[in-house]
């Protein structure tokens, strides 16, 4: 699928691209962080039909909620495609080393060679998060790596 994506000077940046069906689909992300999702009118694509305006908690949960099912999509064709990769849910209990501090303390990668893809917390998925991130006590955590690299990732969790 091709983005396309426009500067808008003084206001942000678009991301459009176009449905299988046909229709233009848009987000116009504004320097001031608000969001606008914007469907364009079949007929004339220059005009949008509809426009709905989205704070940054409305963006999060609409972006968890298409995002959600198409990484688990994701990893499962990785796994299809690249033997000897597995992913892992591993779960941050209370008396974690990592419970309550960012996940760029666990040096994941540099130690095991895994990756941390997402974390599940309450039900919400982050994708991608950034090393910034703080785990959380029932936080669960997607890490992609092998097999030997992901036994190693339970035990930096677990044990520190």
């Amino acid at each position: 699928m091709e983005v396309e994506q426009t500067a808008l000077p003084g206001i942000g940046l678009r991301h459009e691209f176009t449905t299988q069906s046909g229709r233009r689909i848009g987000v116009v992300s504004h320097r001031t962080g608000r969001r606008d999702l914007v469907i364009y009118d079949k007929g004339d694509p220059d005009r949008a039909c509809e426009a709905v305006q989205l704070n940054d908690d409305e963006a999060d949960a609409l972006s968890e909620l298409l995002g959600a099912p198409r990484i688990v999509q994701r990893l499962n064709e990785l796994h299809r495609q690249v033997e000897g990769l597995v992913s892992v849910q591993l779960a941050i209990t209370s008396g974690a080393p990592y419970a309550g501090r960012p996940m760029g303390e666990t040096r994941m990668r540099t130690r095991t060679g895994s990756s941390i893809v997402a974390v599940v917390r309450d039900g919400q998925v982050v994708a991608s998060p950034g090393p910034d991130f703080v785990f959380a006590a029932g936080d669960t955590v997607v890490v992609v790596g092998t097999l030997e690299g992901t036994a190693a990732a339970a035990d930096i969790l677990a044990a520190g």
